[in-house]
């Protein structure tokens, strides 16, 4: 049982789980992860190398950092299955399995080529499930596999030069003090930056995830950018350019966070923004950096699933996410409400609140290793938070003015969901050795201290009475955010439609001129004019002496 691979728990399943309707089918999608989330512990240090088609393949090599990232992802698994429990399609719930099954996959793989295998299989899942919401996400789903065809060819040519260059297949850091990176190395960096949605690299996660189910955005919400975080803390720790991305990102996604109307897509620009925390985390290097990270990764996947699960909850009850049609839903929807709030107050930090616990390591962590304006951004990106997703969106969805919206009441098993995912929220942040214990270095951190907790909510209650006095002015409005997506969206589809008229123009003016050129050989054939072919003689004539010249250039 210690070589038994988890995929191969989840995996088996997804396949299950296409067959199966009603209960069965349900139950499956929570039973499985939880199955692989027991097995954890089991699982050895490693199943051995593999040889195959000349390559020495580690699929299951287990230490700290793999095995809390794969902890995340089945917990993760389950909840949305659970969320779902009477609402999901047999493909969504196969493709949720799938995406755990792949996610554990990246966090055990011990050599390139089981990395590469497991982030293509993560990528067609998540693609899946994008479809799997129907028309409204088709758009959102191709423009997804386009662009993660072009991070998974950046991995793939970096990973080519590695081979290339004699590089041995075992997973390792290609960070080496110092050196700068190969060419091999940032192509590399680029394909994984593309998947932790690194800007400018970005628009795919808030143009696909807004377009899933309410529960295809809850499992899309942990395992994609998580993954890539993985790999960065994994082969890229102490990349000094990842601390200038990762802090870039934690204050543009706040940015446009704020600026957003949609609930579910502000929701996933505080991804990005949550996720440079992490980033810059990897890129700090630092045992205190990576334990930050890594802990901080672990609190998200958690808190993120949950506020999804609350937008999810809105557009179920309300048909729409969008806060210029919600308004006045408190008094119905109490218990969304509060529960919300629980993902809300931990992913701003609140003491009590796992976020509390996680997110000061990093900022630490820049401080120590003299990374000043990382440590101001990451602070910067605290206040952005809370004001956006615990204020902002919960004002304007729950207190702001009645719309008059005809509600259906959420599922007992979204209410269960929501329920488990704030116990494991509050029960992290007011036992924090539990997640210290488990990460790949010790930590010796004390988030309890009085001068952190008084910090923390002197930020909070400036940031609240701030909002109480200006409340009346935030309003949801319709409108379109302009995002970098702009730049291949609206000139790319310039540049296809004209080179698709040429292209048409082209094939029209070949097309006449072979039909003409048919036309005349038709014509002469009809015509059989001895004088408008040569005679034979004279070709011959001129064919040997051809052939004689030849001869003599020879000799």
């Amino acid at each position: 049982m210690s070589e038994l691979h988890p995929a191969f728990l989840l995996w088996p399943a997804a396949v299950l789980a296409v067959f199966l309707r009603g209960r069965a089918g349900a139950a499956l999608a929570v039973a499985a992860p939880l199955a692989a989330l027991a097995f954890l512990p089991q699982a050895g240090a490693s199943a051995g190398v593999w040889t195959m088609a000349g390559f020495s393949l580690e699929p299951l090599r287990v230490d700290a950092l793999a095995r809390l990232f794969a902890a995340a992802f089945c917990l993760a698994a389950a909840l949305g299955g659970l969320y779902a429990f009477s609402e999901e399609s047999p493909l969504e719930r196969a493709a949720g399995l799938a995406m755990a099954g792949a996610a554990a996959g990246v966090c055990f793989a011990g050599d390139w080529v089981t990395l590469f295998f497991c982030w293509e299989a993560l990528t067609m899942a998540s693609l899946a499930l994008i479809w799997a919401a129907g028309p409204r996400a088709r758009g959102a789903g191709l423009r997804y596999l386009l662009v993660h065809a072009a991070g998974g060819g950046a991995l793939l040519s970096g990973l080519l030069l590695l081979r290339a260059a004699g590089a041995p297949m075992a997973l390792s850091s290609l960070v080496s003090g110092g050196a700068p990176m190969s060419p091999a190395a940032w192509l590399i960096l680029g394909g994984v930056a593309l998947n932790a949605a690194v800007p400018p690299l970005h628009a795919w996660l808030t143009d696909a995830y807004p377009r899933c189910s309410p529960a295809g955005s809850v499992l899309q919400s942990a395992f994609t950018t998580k993954a890539a975080v993985y790999v960065l803390l994994r082969v890229f720790p102490g990349a000094d350019v990842l601390v200038v991305l990762g802090s870039v990102m934690a204050v543009y996604g706040v940015i446009y966070a704020v600026m957003e109307s949609d609930a579910r897509r502000l929701l996933s620009y505080h991804i990005i923004s949550q996720v440079g925390y992490m980033v810059a985390g990897a890129g700090l290097g630092t045992e205190l950096a990576v334990s930050g990270a890594s802990a901080h990764a672990f609190s998200h996947i958690l808190y993120k699933a949950l506020l999804f699960m609350g937008a999810g909850a809105l557009v179920h009850c309300a048909g729409t996410a969008h806060l210029a049609e919600l308004g006045g839903l408190y008094g119905r929807l109490r218990p969304v409400f509060w529960l919300y709030m629980a993902g809300a107050l931990a992913i701003s930090g609140a003491p009590g609140f796992n976020g509390f616990i996680s997110k000061p390591l990093i900022g630490l962590a820049a401080e120590q290793a003299g990374w000043n304006f990382a440590a101001t951004m990451l602070h910067l990106a605290s206040a952005g938070t809370f004001l956006s997703v615990a204020l902002k969106l919960p004002y304007l969805a729950f207190f702001g003015a009645e719309r008059g919206k005809v509600l259906r009441q959420p599922s007992a098993g979204m209410l269960l969901a929501m329920g488990a995912a704030a116990v494991l929220c509050v029960a992290t942040g007011l036992y924090p050795a539990w997640l210290y214990a488990r990460l790949p270095f010790p930590v010796d951190y004390h988030p309890f201290a009085f001068s952190h907790v008084r910090g923390t909510l002197e930020l909070l209650a400036g940031i609240g009475l701030a909002f109480w006095l200006l409340r009346r002015g935030m309003k949801g409005e319709k409108g379109l955010t302009l995002d970098f997506d702009w730049f291949y969206r609206v000139p790319l589809a310039a540049v296809v439609t004209a080179a698709a008229g040429a292209l048409q123009a082209a094939g029209a003016g070949a097309s006449a001129a072979a039909a003409k050129t048919i036309a005349g050989g038709a014509a002469l054939l009809r015509e059989r004019r001895p004088e408008a072919f040569p005679p034979v003689g004279g070709s011959l004539m001129w064919l040997a002496a051809a052939f004689a010249l030849a001869v003599l250039l020879a000799r």
